[in-house]
């Protein structure tokens, strides 16, 4: 099971947003460069991220791209929500109408525990953890050099 490659580079867009929070809007070329994605594709994550309140654009000279929220308001579910739609390993948990046994299968039990562990990482973790992440990772780096 993995994630699309839109959730993907969105999670990835947003941290470096999230990285230069209070900072002013972000150029997508700058956030295309320095996250690896290309810019075409990045280009298309935004508009629903727009759409549904977690970033804003800004035109002109000083324009780009800027989060709407505080990073720790900001939750990796609701993006990948966003992005992806439900993460699910297999269709019938979130709609046991489709599997007629899903309420005798044991593995659709287990399918289901799954989705809620993910669900709940997800949910619990915020794009000012992952900043905090990202921040511990480069001091480690630099203290092993």
């Amino acid at each position: 099971m993995k994630l699309s490659t839109r959730a993907r580079y969105g999670t990835k867009a947003l941290l470096e947003l999230s990285l230069h929070w209070g900072k002013g809007p972000v150029l997508l070329k700058d956030i295309a460069q320095r996250q690896q994605i290309p810019l075409p594709y990045l280009q298309q994550l935004i508009g629903p991220l727009v759409k549904e309140g977690i970033i804003k654009t800004t035109r002109g000279a000083r324009g780009g791209i800027s989060l709407l929220k505080l990073p720790k308001e900001v939750r990796l579910s609701e993006v990948i929500q966003i992005l992806e739609g439900s993460i699910t390993p297999v269709a019938c948990v979130d709609n046991p109408e489709l599997y007629p046994l899903s309420d005798t299968c044991v593995t659709h039990d287990i399918w289901a525990e799954v989705k809620k562990a993910m669900d709940g990482v997800l949910e619990s973790t915020t794009f000012e953890d992952l900043v905090e992440r990202k921040r511990e990772k480069i001091r480690q780096k630099q203290f092993r050099k």
